[in-house]
């Protein structure tokens, strides 16, 4: 179960990287990738903490419950049900990893306890 929950960080870091298309990273690219996959870890490290039924989906029960916590990782966090639905792209009424990444990075997300 570990592995794979690294392995979903491990790509969605991949799918962030601005030059998809070789099958390998180059030299150059590397430190870039480094820092990238740490940054998709910390998302994934906060994921989980909200995500309290481990179904790897957010509810907005979940979403809410996790407010003031969320409140210390972000500064401009904004009204509770219009974040959710801006975070929630495809209207599922649940946040997906991916949505979250994208929100996180647009919100600048920083854990408390990430040891920066």
């Amino acid at each position: 179960k570990q592995w794979y929950q690294r392995r979903v960080a491990i790509t969605a870091g991949g799918k962030g990287r601005a030059d998809i298309g070789d099958d390998y990273i180059e030299k150059l690219e590397f430190k870039r990738f480094l820092l990238g996959l740490r940054m998709y870890f910390e998302y994934w490290v906060a994921f989980k903490r909200i995500d309290e039924d481990d179904d790897r989906r957010i509810s907005f029960e979940e979403f809410s419950e996790a407010e003031e916590i969320m409140k210390k990782w972000i500064t401009n966090f904004g009204d509770l049900q219009e974040e959710f639905d801006t975070i929630d792209e495809n209207d599922g009424g649940m946040i997906l990893f991916i949505e979250f990444c994208k929100w996180a990075i647009a919100k600048s997300l920083d854990l408390e306890d990430d040891d920066e």
